[in-house]
C-alpha cells in the first residue's frame, strides 16, 4: 500500500508542532522500569554462575537467548504497528516482562533460566519499537531530543539494576528476591496503559508530512548511497554494541579477576558505568538536533577509541575513570544513530525503531555469547584487549552523508512516501 505525505489539518499541525514533555517523560520513566528488569538478568550473572554451576558459554547463551528474542520480533512489530498502530500494546507486552520476572525468580533449571530471559525479551521487543513510536509523535520536531530523552531513561534503568542487584538480591535466598522487581513491571504496566489513551487520540501524528524542497547547494542522496550508509549505521552498531556487551555482561567478571573485589563491589563498579552511559545520552540527541547527527556519532564512536586502549592498562582507580568516560561518550550514539536512519527513511518510524533496536539486542547477545566463547578460551583480560579496538570502526562516520541538523529536508522526493 502506497500512502502520499499528506498535509495536515492547522489544528492537527499545531499539535505536531509542539513537543509533549508529559508524554515523553512517561515512555522515559517507563523505558527506566523495562531496562531495570532487563538490567537485572546480567547484574545477578555471577550469582547464577555459582548456584547453577555455569561456564562462561553458559553465560552468554543466557544472553543470547534474550537478547534475540528481542532483536527477531521487534523489526516485525515496528513494521506492524507502521500499518496498523497498537495503542494499548506497550502494556500488553510489560505483562510478558512481569512472567519472565516470575519464572525467573522459582527457575531451578537452566533451560527454564533461559525461558525466562526470553519472557523478558519478548517484553522489551514490544516496548522498544512502540515506546521509541511515542517518542517520534510527541517530539514536536525535536526528534534528538525526544529520542535522547527516551533513551536516558533507558540507560538509567540498566544502571540501576546492578546496584538494586546489590542491594536486594545478593545474600541469602537470592533468586526469590528477583520478585520483588514484580512491582516495577506493575508500575510501568499502569503508566503504559495511560499512555496509550493518549496515542489512541493521536495518531494523525503519525502522517507523514510533505518536506521542504532541498536547499541550494545540496543534492539530493540517491537509494544506493542511502543504502550504503545503512550498511555503514549497521557497523557502527557492530562497533558499540558488541563494546557494551564486554561491558555489561562481564565487567564484573573482569574486575574479580584483575582486582579480586567481591561481587557486591564489582556491581558498584558496573553501577558507576551504567550510570555515566545513562548521563551522556541526553547531550547527543540536541547537539545532533542543532549541528547534525554525523558529528555526534563521530565523536560519539572514534572519539571513545583513546580510552577503550587505556582501559585494560589501568590501575583499579583509573579503570573506574575510564569506565564513566567511556559511558559518557559512548552513550551519545543510539539516538543520533537512530534519527539519522529514519531522516534516511522518512515515513517508517516504527521499522527502523524496531530495526535498530532489534540490532542493538541482537548485537549485544551475539557479542555476549561469541565473547563468552573467548573468555573460555583464553582470558577475561584478553576479551578487554579485543574489544578495546572496536571504536576503530568509527573510521567509517567519514563515508556517511551530511544530512544536518533538518537531514531528512534533503531527501529525494520518492523517498518521502511510505510503501
Amino acid at each position: 500500500m502506497r500512502t502520499e505525505s499528506v498535509a495536515l489539518a492547522p489544528e492537527a499541525r499545531d499539535g505536531a508542532e509542539k513537543t509533549v514533555m508529559s508524554i515523553l517523560l512517561a515512555i522515559s520513566f517507563s523505558h527506566l522500569l523495562n531496562d531495570t528488569i532487563q538490567s537485572l538478568v546480567p547484574a545477578i550473572y555471577p550469582v547464577v554462575k555459582q548456584s547453577f554451576h555455569l561456564n562462561f558459554t553458559q553465560i552468554g547463551l543466557i544472553t543470547l537467548t534474550g537478547q534475540m528474542t528481542a532483536s527477531l520480533l521487534q523489526p516485525l512489530v515496528g513494521h506492524y504497528a507502521d500499518r496498523r498502530p497498537q495503542p494499548y500494546a506497550l502494556a500488553g507486552g510489560m505483562c510478558f516482562s512481569l512472567g519472565g520476572l516470575v519464572l525467573l525468580s522459582t527457575a531451578g533449571s537452566f533451560p527454564l533460566l533461559l525461558l525466562s530471559v526470553a519472557l523478558v525479551g519478548i517484553g522489551s521487543s514490544v516496548f522498544h519499537p512502540e515506546a521509541s513510536r511515542l517518542a517520534y509523535m510527541a517530539a514536536g520536531g525535536r526528534h534528538g531530543f525526544a529520542q535522547a530523552l527516551f533513551q536516558v531513561g533507558g540507560n538509567a534503568g540498566s544502571s540501576l539494576g546492578p546496584l538494586l542487584a546489590a542491594m536486594i538480591v545478593v545474600g541469602q535466598h537470592t533468586q526469590a528476591r528477583v520478585l520483588w522487581f514484580s512491582i516495577a513491571a506493575v508500575v510501568a504496566i499502569v503508566v503504559l496503559w495511560n499512555v496509550g489513551h493518549w496515542y489512541r487520540k493521536n495518531t494523525f501524528l503519525l502522517q507523514p508530512r510533505r518536506r521542504p524542497e532541498p536547499r541550494a547547494g545540496h543534492a539530493a542522496l540517491s537509494s544506493r548511497k542511502v543504502g550504503w550508509s545503512m550498511v555503514i549505521l549497521v557497523a557502527l552498531m557492530f562497533s558499540k554494541f558488541f563494546y557494551l556487551a564486554s561491558m555489561g555482561s562481564y565487567y564484573t567478571f573482569y574486575l574479580i579477576a584483575k582486582f579480586h573485589l567481591s561481587i557486591r563491589s564489582a556491581q558498584l563498579y558496573l553501577f558507576v558505568f551504567l550510570f555515566s552511559t545513562a548521563a551522556g545520552t541526553l547531550i547527543g540527541g540536541p547537539i545532533g538536533d542543532r549541528f547534525g547527527r554525523k558529528y555526534v556519532i563521530w565523536v560519539s564512536i572514534l572519539g571513545v577509541a583513546p580510552f577503550t586502549l587505556m582501559l585494560p592498562h589501568a590501575s583499579l582507580f583509573w579503570t573506574a575513570a575510564l569506565s564513566v568516560v567511556i559511558g559518557l561518550i559512548l552513550s551519545s550514539a543510539f539516538s543520533a544513530i537512530l534519527v539519522y536512519a529514519q531522516e534516511l527513511l522518512p515515513g517508517k518510524v516504527g521499522l527502523i525503531a524496531g530495526l535498530f533496536f532489534g540490532l542493538a539486542f541482537g548485537m549485544g547477545g551475539l557479542g555476549s555469547a561469541v565473547l563468552g566463547r573467548l573468555a573460555d578460551l583464553t582470558s577475561i583480560s584478553f576479551v578487554f584487549q579485543v574489544c578495546a579496538f572496536l571504536p576503530l570502526l568509527g573510521l567509517l562516520t567519514g563515508f556517511l552523508p551530511h544530512l544536518g541538523a533538518a537531514g531528512a529536508s534533503r531527501l529525494p522526493n520518492h523517498l518521502d512516501k511510505e510503501t
